[in-house]
């Protein structure tokens, strides 16, 4: 019974130790955003006060550029809006791909 307590006790440390020091699952680099374009709202959604916040997660590739975007939440009309902005943002160079969840919020 004590050796399989010390068994359990060695093995789940040896996995907190994996956790925090593989690259993938502990704590991502922040990038800082070098270039931030505002998302176009269009006259017709500010008359009918169309307003809201989007979620979105975006994959950053190494060179600072958006990869990828998934949205996460938000009206379908807005997220487009703001997809297409988000995939002009620049971001620092990093040594890899990283993710950043993003909110853009729109109001009239």
């Amino acid at each position: 019974m004590f050796r399989t307590l010390l068994r359990f006790r060695w093995l789940l440390g040896l996995s907190l130790l994996f956790v925090t020091l593989h690259p993938c699952l502990g704590q991502q680099e922040s990038r800082k955003l070098v270039t931030r374009v505002a998302p176009v709202y269009p006259d017709n959604l500010r008359k009918f006060n169309v307003n809201g916040i989007v979620k979105l997660e975006v994959v950053i590739a190494a060179n600072g550029s958006v990869k990828d975007i998934h949205p996460l939440g938000g009206n379908p009309v807005l997220v487009d809006l703001a997809v297409d902005a988000v995939k002009k943002w620049k971001y620092s160079p990093a040594s890899s791909e990283t993710t950043a969840k993003v909110e853009l919020t729109f109001m009239p």
